[in-house]
C-alpha cells in the first residue's frame, strides 16, 4: 500500500486508516476475537494507521487496540484522543480540555493501550470554557516530555486550528468527510494545508451508507446509535438514497462497488487526505482497501461535484446529545 506523510510530523502511514470505534460500541454486536482478527489483517494488508479514542467503549476500545499491539508496535501508528467524557451506558458527554484533564487523560489512554509514547493524540472536541491555547500547550508538554509524538485536533474549525498551530505544529485534523458530508471543504482543508496539517477523513462512507447496504433503518440494530441519528430518520433517509443511486450508477460503469468509488473519491482529494474507514469485518475491510485500485478522472470528479454537492444530504450529522464540541 501506498504510504503518505502525516503532516509534517515525520509519522509515515498507509494510504487508508483503519477506524477501530465500532468494534467495541454503537454499531450493533461487537467481538473482540473477529476485530482482532480485522486488525491482523489490516496490518498485513499494508494498514498502518489505526485510530482509537478514550470515549469509545468506555476505555474497551484502547484496552482491545493494547491487546492487539502485543508483539507489533513497531508497525503501528496509534491515534487516539481525549476530551469527551461519558459515562458507562449512556451516550450522553461533556467536553473536558483543561490542561489537567489532558494529562490525566494521556496517562489513562497510555495504560490500556500499553504502551509508552502516543504516536498521534487528538483533541476530540472543543471546549468553550477552556481556551484552545491552553489545550493545546498541555498536550505540546506530552510532546517534550516523550509521552507523545504527534498532536491532532478533531471536528475543528478552521480559525481554531490557526489559533491552536500558533501555539504547536498540528501534525493532522480529523473530521467527517465523505460524499454525503462535504464541510471540512468550507475552510478547513485549506487551512490544514496551510499549516502543513494532514487530514483524516472519519466515516468515510458515511456511516456505512454510501455503501449502499442500507435501505431501511428497519435494518439496524436496537442498539445501534444510527436509530437515532437524523440522516436515518426514516423521512430522511429515503430522500439520501439519491445519494447512493448516483454511487450505484457510477460504481456499476467503472466496475467496483459503491463502497469503493465513494472511498476513491476521497484519496482523489489529495494524499493529505487519508480515509479512516471503521470495519469489524474482514470481507468488508478487503472491500475498503480495494477502493485504492479504483482510478477517477477529471470527468468522474466533475460528475460527482455536481450531483453531489455539498449539502445534499438531508439531516443533521449528530443529534443534539452529539453535536455537542463541534466547532463551526
Amino acid at each position: 500500500m501506498k504510504r503518505v506523510p502525516v503532516g509534517a510530523s515525520g509519522l509515515c502511514v498507509g494510504r487508508l486508516g483503519l477506524g477501530c470505534m465500532g468494534m467495541s460500541e454503537f454499531y450493533g454486536a461487537t467481538d473482540d476475537a473477529q476485530s482482532l482478527e480485522v486488525m491482523a489483517h489490516a496490518l498485513d494488508q499494508g494498514v498502518t494507521l489505526f485510530d482509537t479514542a478514550d470515549a469509545y467503549g468506555f476505555g474497551h476500545n484502547e484496552e482491545l487496540l493494547g491487546r492487539f499491539l502485543q508483539g507489533r508496535r513497531e508497525h503501528v501508528v496509534v491515534a487516539t484522543k481525549f476530551g469527551l467524557v461519558r459515562k458507562p451506558g449512556a451516550y450522553e458527554r461533556r467536553v473536558d480540555n483543561t490542561p489537567s484533564y489532558v494529562r490525566q487523560a494521556c496517562e489513562a489512554s497510555l495504560r490500556r493501550l500499553g504502551i509508552d509514547c502516543i504516536d498521534l493524540y487528538y483533541m476530540h472536541r472543543v471546549s468553550a470554557d477552556t481556551p484552545v491555547e491552553d489545550s493545546v500547550g498541555a498536550m505540546a508538554d506530552l510532546v517534550r516530555t516523550g509521552k507523545v509524538k504527534a498532536i491532532g485536533l478533531s471536528e475543528v474549525s478552521a480559525a481554531t486550528l490557526r489559533r491552536a498551530a500558533a501555539v504547536h505544529p498540528i501534525a493532522a485534523v480529523q473530521s467527517e468527510y465523505s460524499l454525503w458530508t462535504r464541510d471540512p471543504e468550507h475552510g478547513v482543508l485549506q487551512a490544514c494545508r496551510d499549516v502543513g496539517a494532514a487530514f483524516c477523513a472519519y466515516s468515510p462512507l458515511g456511516r456505512g451508507f454510501l455503501t449502499g447496504k442500507l435501505k431501511s433503518s428497519d435494518a439496524l440494530d436496537a442498539k445501534d446509535f444510527r436509530r437515532h441519528n437524523p440522516r436515518f430518520d426514516d423521512a430522511a433517509l429515503q430522500q439520501n438514497l439519491r445519494i447512493v443511486e448516483v454511487l450505484e450508477q457510477m460504481a456499476s460503469r467503472k466496475g467496483c462497488t459503491p463502497a469503493q468509488l465513494a472511498l476513491a473519491w476521497l484519496l482523489a482529494q489529495g494524499d493529505d487526505v487519508i480515509p479512516i474507514p471503521g470495519t469489524k469485518r474482514i470481507r468488508w475491510l478487503d472491500e475498503n482497501l480495494a477502493a485504492a485500485s479504483v482510478s477517477l478522472d477529471a470527468r468522474d470528479l466533475a460528475t460527482l461535484d455536481d450531483a453531489l454537492p455539498p449539502g445534499i444530504a438531508q439531516g443533521e450529522r449528530y443529534s443534539p446529545e452529539g453535536m455537542k464540541g463541534l466547532d463551526g
